[in-house]
Protein backbone atom coordinates (compact mmCIF):
# COMPACT_ATOMS: atom_id res chain seq x y z
CA UNK A 1 0.00 0.00 0.00
CA UNK A 2 1.17 3.36 -1.30
CA UNK A 3 0.22 6.62 -0.34
CA UNK A 4 1.74 9.87 -1.05
CA UNK A 5 3.52 10.12 1.54
CA UNK A 6 5.52 7.62 0.40
CA UNK A 7 6.16 8.63 -3.30
CA UNK A 8 9.29 10.55 -1.98
CA UNK A 9 12.33 9.09 0.07
CA UNK A 10 11.77 10.42 3.45
CA UNK A 11 15.66 10.86 3.66
CA UNK A 12 15.55 13.16 1.28
CA UNK A 13 11.94 15.37 2.42
CA UNK A 14 14.12 15.18 6.14
CA UNK A 15 10.11 14.55 7.89
CA UNK A 16 10.31 12.46 10.63
CA UNK A 17 8.71 8.95 10.49
CA UNK A 18 7.08 7.34 13.94
CA UNK A 19 5.60 4.41 14.57
CA UNK A 20 3.45 3.18 17.19
CA UNK A 21 -0.35 1.46 18.28
CA UNK A 22 -2.88 2.82 17.24
CA UNK A 23 -5.74 3.47 20.15
CA UNK A 24 -8.66 5.00 19.14
CA UNK A 25 -9.94 4.74 15.61
CA UNK A 26 -13.63 6.05 16.04
CA UNK A 27 -13.39 9.32 14.12
CA UNK A 28 -13.86 10.08 10.37
CA UNK A 29 -10.31 9.72 8.46
CA UNK A 30 -8.75 10.13 11.47
CA UNK A 31 -6.51 7.81 14.26
CA UNK A 32 -4.61 8.51 17.91
CA UNK A 33 -1.58 6.52 17.71
CA UNK A 34 0.25 5.84 20.76
CA UNK A 35 3.95 6.33 20.26
CA UNK A 36 6.41 4.62 22.78
CA UNK A 37 9.96 5.50 23.82
CA UNK A 38 12.64 4.34 26.78
CA UNK A 39 13.99 7.36 28.69
CA UNK A 40 16.95 6.97 30.95
CA UNK A 41 16.23 8.33 34.02
CA UNK A 42 19.03 11.43 34.50
CA UNK A 43 20.12 10.55 37.63
CA UNK A 44 19.82 6.88 38.35
CA UNK A 45 20.14 6.17 34.83
CA UNK A 46 17.03 3.73 35.00
CA UNK A 47 15.26 3.25 31.54
CA UNK A 48 11.12 3.80 32.26
CA UNK A 49 8.75 4.34 29.11
CA UNK A 50 7.21 7.32 28.11
CA UNK A 51 4.12 7.18 26.33
CA UNK A 52 3.14 10.32 23.38
CA UNK A 53 -0.24 10.31 21.86
CA UNK A 54 -1.05 11.56 18.33
CA UNK A 55 -3.40 12.10 15.58
CA UNK A 56 -2.79 11.24 12.45
CA UNK A 57 -4.71 11.20 9.20
CA UNK A 58 -6.39 8.01 7.59
CA UNK A 59 -7.66 8.52 4.32
CA UNK A 60 -9.16 5.15 3.77
CA UNK A 61 -10.41 4.45 7.19
CA UNK A 62 -8.92 1.24 6.92
CA UNK A 63 -6.85 1.36 10.79
CA UNK A 64 -8.71 -0.47 13.56
CA UNK A 65 -7.64 -0.32 17.41
CA UNK A 66 -4.69 -2.53 18.44
CA UNK A 67 -2.85 -2.09 14.81
CA UNK A 68 1.09 -0.87 14.69
CA UNK A 69 0.92 2.05 12.56
CA UNK A 70 3.93 3.43 10.70
CA UNK A 71 3.43 7.75 10.23
CA UNK A 72 5.29 10.68 9.00
CA UNK A 73 5.04 14.63 9.56
CA UNK A 74 2.90 16.09 7.34
CA UNK A 75 1.60 20.07 7.36
CA UNK A 76 -1.63 21.11 9.51
CA UNK A 77 -4.19 19.45 8.65
CA UNK A 78 -6.87 20.18 10.96
CA UNK A 79 -6.25 21.77 14.70
CA UNK A 80 -4.50 18.79 16.26
CA UNK A 81 -3.73 16.83 12.85
CA UNK A 82 -0.06 17.13 12.10
CA UNK A 83 0.82 13.34 10.85
CA UNK A 84 -0.70 11.12 7.62
CA UNK A 85 -0.74 7.54 7.79
CA UNK A 86 2.44 5.82 5.74
CA UNK A 87 1.50 1.87 6.62
CA UNK A 88 -0.27 -0.55 8.46
CA UNK A 89 2.79 -2.56 9.73
CA UNK A 90 1.00 -5.39 11.77
CA UNK A 91 -3.20 -6.13 12.32
CA UNK A 92 -4.42 -6.37 15.10
CA UNK A 93 -4.63 -10.09 16.65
Amino acid sequence: MATKATEQAPSTTGKKIRQGKVISAAMNKSIVVAIERQVAHPLYKKYYKQTKKIMSHDEANECRIGDTVRVIESRPLSARKRWMLVEIVDRAK
